[in-house]
């Protein structure tokens, strides 16, 4: 019986080790094929690329690389273009600066020369012949002569007068002052006393230099000349007619 015993347990202890032997192998063959599925949906799922595909990628990533390379070299020639722009600007402006002084230069010359219409304040310088004492030598001694003119005119101009007229005549870059007697001649045409003297400039300069102690104003008094003087808000000078 103890004999019996033992055999059967020996062919259960048999028995079992084939039933795990048989669960391990079911196992280990589930995860193989698990393995195998999992590998062969990876190489032919979706997210496969053939080499056609790899290949148009390749093409792409060159064009875009490409494309910003000539992106790159046209944004280099932008700027040079820019500088090269701002260069001539900056050109442009001098010679714009030179013109404008040129221009401004040839408008102070046909002032000078008389050629065109002067309007601004200014200044009127009223010079007249004194009263004749009988009692005097010379009675030359009361009258204005081209001299007195002479002092005024070149005292405007100094102070920056732009035009000056006597007595409504303008003046130009080579008009004569003459006195014959009681009257003076301004480049052939006579004017008698009083003489007007106007001026375009600056009034308080002009009158300022006119009135300075011991100048211009002071000389004529005491050389018996009736001198007066007006600051004017507005004065036109006329441009001379048929003068060269």
């Amino acid at each position: 019986m103890l004999q019996k015993k033992v055999k059967e347990m020996s062919g259960m202890k048999v028995k079992g080790k084939h039933v795990i032997l048989s669960l391990v192998s079911l196992v280990l063959g589930f995860i193989l094929a698990f393995s195998y599925s999992i590998a062969n949906s990876e190489e032919n799922g979706p997210g496969k690329r053939s080499n056609g595909q790899w290949k148009q990628e390749e093409e792409l990533r060159d064009q875009i690389l490409s494309q910003q390379q000539k992106n790159n070299n046209l944004q280099e020639q932008l700027y040079e273009k820019q500088e090269k722009v701002v260069n001539m600007e900056k050109e442009f402006s001098k010679e714009k600066q030179i013109y404008f002084n040129l221009a401004e230069e040839a408008e102070k010359y046909r002032m000078f020369l008389g050629k065109t219409k002067v309007k601004g304040q200014g200044v009127k310088v009223t010079l007249s012949d004194a009263d004749y004492k009988p009692n005097e030598d010379n009675a030359n001694n009361y009258i204005v002569h081209e001299h007195h003119i002479f002092k005024v005119i070149n005292e405007l101009y100094i102070a920056g007068a732009s035009a000056v007229a006597i007595n409504g005549q303008r003046l130009k870059h080579d008009s004569y002052v003459l006195c014959h007697g009681p009257v003076i001649q301004i480049d052939g045409i006579e004017y008698p006393a009083p003489f007007e003297i106007t001026a375009i400039g600056d009034s308080e300069v002009l009158s300022s230099a006119m009135n300075i102690t011991g100048g211009v104003k002071d000389q004529l008094v005491n050389e018996n000349i009736e001198f007066s003087l007006e600051k004017k808000t507005e004065i036109v000078l006329e441009p001379l007619i048929g003068e060269s």
